[in-house]
């Protein structure tokens, strides 16, 4: 990509933010939607790569094609609240949160870093606001862009929620086992194999890969792995959900097996807010091929 594409692309999202900057909660959270249900005609790809993963969580005979619009709805939501977000709403988006598990979070918190694995559910990034409340310093993984200055504005964004980010790249693993030996928490996505090296798990009922970081960094650092779902509340807010921790005592191949299982329950809950677009099983791949 050239400089100067580099450039318009980054234009482009600070004009988004400034837009969306300027309206009221709701018209932004319905403008949002709206605009990712326009998306979902002409996304093409992404739009059957959706299809693919929604068929495998609620089977055949749903309506596939309506589930998918709801899903690009959500996912325009989550652009929308990107936009969005500022130091000055944080405070009343905590009063719309809701969360249940937190007295899992408080029970380990004060034991040293604590891992989050969740899946793209809903705005994952609105944890920041929740773990802000529970007293913990929330640290996540983000993929590299190949656009450097759109990469510095989520950076940005996610500081906006409380959360540091460290990119996945050389010496990242390194990076975050600094972060989690010095208490803070991570806060992991953990559904997209994004380097096609992780842990082999059967995930809604076909083989697949889960990065293998959280469970890699819980055996170097005794650190407990806990599931956690995020979600769209229906009107404003969000829900979020924790799980006990992992079975420590498992292999590394168990624990990913334990985890793809929670996420099969969080998904399975509430299908068109999981917002992967990408493949996920070797399948997909195939298929695109």
């Amino acid at each position: 990509m050239s400089r100067r594409r580099y450039l318009l692309g980054y234009v482009l999202y600070r004009i988004l933010s400034g837009l969306f900057g300027l309206l009221p909660e709701p018209v932004m959270r319905r403008t949002g939607e709206g605009l990712g249900w326009l998306l979902s005609f002409v996304a093409g790809d992404r739009r059957r790569m959706s299809a693919r993963h929604l068929r495998r969580v609620v089977g055949e005979g749903a309506d596939i094609d309506r589930l998918v619009r709801r899903a690009f709805a959500s996912y325009g939501r989550y652009w929308a609240e990107t936009f969005w977000v500022r130091p000055r709403r944080l405070a009343a988006m905590a009063e719309h949160t809701s969360i249940e598990g937190d007295d899992v979070v408080r029970a380990h918190r004060d034991d040293g870093g604590l891992i989050l694995a969740l899946p793209h559910l809903g705005n994952w990034e609105a944890a920041g606001i929740e773990a802000a409340s529970l007293g913990l310093e929330l640290v996540a993984a983000a993929e590299l862009l190949p656009n450097p200055l759109i990469s510095e504005w989520f950076i940005a964004q996610r500081a906006v929620f409380g959360i540091e980010v460290v990119l996945v790249k050389a010496g990242a693993s390194s990076e975050l086992l600094n972060r989690l030996q010095a208490g803070k928490t991570l806060a992991l996505p953990s559904d997209r194999d994004l380097k096609g090296r992780g842990v082999t798990v059967k995930f809604f009922g076909e083989e697949t890969s889960l990065p293998a970081g959280p469970f890699v960094l819980a055996k170097r650092t005794g650190a407990p792995v806990m599931p956690v779902a995020t979600y769209f509340k229906e009107r404003r807010g969000h829900h979020f959900v924790v799980r006990p921790p992992l079975d420590a005592a498992g292999s590394v191949e168990d624990m990913a097996q334990e985890l793809a299982e929670h996420f099969e329950d969080f998904i399975r809950a509430n299908p068109t807010q999981w917002h992967l677009l990408q493949p996920l099983w070797p399948s997909d791949r195939e298929e695109r091929g």
